[in-house]
């Protein structure tokens, strides 16, 4: 069986590291709030380059910290908008749910599955504050358009890049691209952790003060609480991990770029839509690599039949999921075309060249 992520692959590589690693953090008895966050912190804004990096609980809270710190600033308020795609995970939507904003959704790209920048202006409101975007798949989507009507309607931008750490953009990572951004370090990301963490990174100094404070009960002195805070902290023996893990985190990436156009130069099946290659292949870090079929279902058993694994990133848009109810009635076609048609293959750094192979070639035998 070719796994779709073969996580104990991937982490036993760094085996020996890891291992040392944790023996030393367990061994200081210090737990959180430490020397390992604090070392993490530093190498990942440095890796961003931005000011600030900020660990947190979960790629989740990463981004409820930050609407919730433009709240406590007075920048934001319940009841404001802010523009997301509309075919996202759920997570950037609870995000804005959550801290009582509203989300407005908006269609994709077809070709790139990221936000259709031409559609954003027309959702502008008086009440819109911000607008989220999602660097999808691992595909990094920003451009001077963007940048202008940010600008124009002074909106924050927010980066949620769960999916695309490593990604570039004019020789800018994501991460250090808007205001501020939200990264998830869930085992199955690029550089996941040995079970759940997040991070914000920023240049904007109040914020990633206020945002320090809220993932600390509030408090930025012991006891001392100015703010009505959250406890999501990320954990010295994670943060351990990440930081071992993030020096690899390019040559990682590298080994997915050079997958990702093997699949898209050899196969060739009519009943198939392979992912667009972005011109500079710094723009994609293939957290993912997404087909689209009319024949999802039949495929996939296929596919398994086969011994390989694959899976649906997702098989259900969030406009109709019940947890939003109010917004099942809500019709976004190339949103829903792609939930219906989407299937992820395997990809990752551990594959190796007869698994690609296998995949192609079980690819252009399908009928």
């Amino acid at each position: 069986m070719i796994k779709f992520l073969d996580l104990q692959k991937i982490n036993l590589i760094h085996q020996k590291e890891i291992e040392k690693k944790l023996i030393d953090t367990y061994r200081t008895g210090w737990y959180l709030l430490g020397n390992e966050v604090k070392n993490f912190e530093k190498n990942l804004a440095k890796y961003i380059g931005v000011s600030h990096a900020i660990g947190v609980a979960n790629g989740l809270d990463a981004l409820r910290l930050i609407l919730r710190a433009y709240i406590q600033l007075g920048i934001m308020k319940a009841g404001d908008e802010v523009i997301v795609p509309a075919n996202t995970y759920i997570a950037s939507i609870l995000a804005i749910s959550d801290n009582g904003l509203v989300p407005i959704l908006v269609e994709p790209d077809l070709n790139n599955f990221n936000i259709n920048i031409s559609k954003i202006k027309e959702k502008i409101t008086q009440k819109t504050k911000a607008i989220m975007i999602v660097h999808l798949y691992g595909r990094v989507i920003f451009s001077s358009e963007l940048s202008e009507i940010a600008e124009q309607h002074s909106l924050k931008i927010i980066e949620d890049n769960a999916q695309a750490i490593g990604a570039e953009y004019s020789n800018i990572k994501t991460g250090g691209l808007a205001d501020a951004a939200g990264f998830s370090f869930y085992p199955g990301k690029n550089l996941g952790a040995l079970g759940d963490g997040g991070a914000v990174t920023t240049n904007d100094d109040e914020l990633a003060t206020t945002i320090r404070a809220l993932a600390n009960y509030g408090s930025n002195e012991k006891y001392v609480n100015v703010f009505q805070g959250l406890n999501s902290r990320l954990d010295e023996i994670q943060a351990s991990v990440l930081d071992i893990k993030l020096k690899y985190i390019d040559s990682d990436n590298q080994k997915r770029k050079i997958i990702a156009k093997r699949y898209i130069s050899e196969i060739r099946n009519s009943k198939i839509t392979l992912p667009e290659l972005p011109a500079n292949e710094n723009e994609h870090v293939w957290h993912l690599f997404v087909i689209r079929t009319k024949e999802r279902q039949a495929l996939q058993d296929y596919y398994s039949d086969n011994g390989i694994q694959t899976l649906i990133h997702y098989p259900i848009p969030p406009h109709r999921q019940g947890a939003f109810r109010e917004m099942n009635h809500l019709v976004f076609p190339i949103t829903e075309k792609i939930h219906s048609e989407v299937l992820s293959l395997p990809i990752s750094p551990v594959m190796t060249e007869d698994d690609v192979d296998i995949v192609i070639n079980k690819t252009n035998q399908y009928q």
